[in-house]
């Protein structure tokens, strides 16, 4: 049987030197937690 390895990985929550990954993006819940990161744009319901 085969194992499936994904192409390329998503992005780390932390980089090593313990900065959140800047590619990273937050919810509008979680924005406060997260004040660097870009805000998710998804549409609820898509």
């Amino acid at each position: 049987m085969e194992t499936i390895t994904a192409i390329k990985p998503g992005p780390k929550p932390r980089k090593p030197d313990g900065t959140p990954d800047r590619r990273r993006r937050v919810t509008p819940d979680n924005k406060p937690k997260h004040p660097k990161l870009k805000p998710d744009r998804h549409k609820p319901g898509d």
